[in-house]
């Protein structure tokens, strides 16, 4: 299954649920996809919804064998802790989809430490899609007790 999500922000991202939406169409997705729509016009012809309750949204992350996501932190950051495979298409200003293009200059970082699979052209995903079902990512590596235990050191030499 594919789970579509483009985050909580109050600006559309109709350009990446139409993409999807003629991907399948055009039989270019095969499996089941679930798209979270968010403030978007567009109405894709899979299953959908503009936000889904919290509970429901874990179930489709866990679900999910690939997600395609907006370049949120807090989702990238998620999915990547569970080892999804994970295509990013990062909101761009230029199309009103966020004030800046801070998610593309996240986006291209987590894809060069290759933990997520950088999609900033949204013409590019049916390729995108492709590579990322041959493609292997490098597993989540924590950094917080290596932070805490140097906080921990910083503190008791005080």
């Amino acid at each position: 299954m594919i789970f579509v999500t483009v985050g909580s922000q109050k600006f559309p991202f109709d350009r990446l649920i139409q993409k999807v939406d003629q991907m399948i169409r055009a039989g270019l997705i095969q499996e089941e996809v679930f798209i979270q729509t968010g403030t978007g016009k567009y109405v894709p012809s899979c299953r959908h919804q503009a936000f889904y309750r919290q509970e429901h949204f874990q179930e489709l992350m866990e679900a999910c064998g690939i997600l395609i996501t907006h370049g949120g932190a807090g989702t990238m950051v998620d999915a990547v802790k569970r080892g999804k495979k994970t295509i990013v298409v990062p909101r761009l200003a230029r199309y009103g989809e966020h004030v800046d293009d801070h998610q593309l200059e996240l986006t291209q970082r987590l894809h060069q430490l290759k933990l997520i699979r950088a999609c900033p052209d949204v013409e590019l995903l049916p390729q995108a899609l492709l590579d990322l079902r041959e493609q292997s990512f490098e597993p989540f590596r924590s950094n917080t007790e290596v932070f805490l235990a140097s906080l921990d050191r910083c503190i008791r030499s005080l």
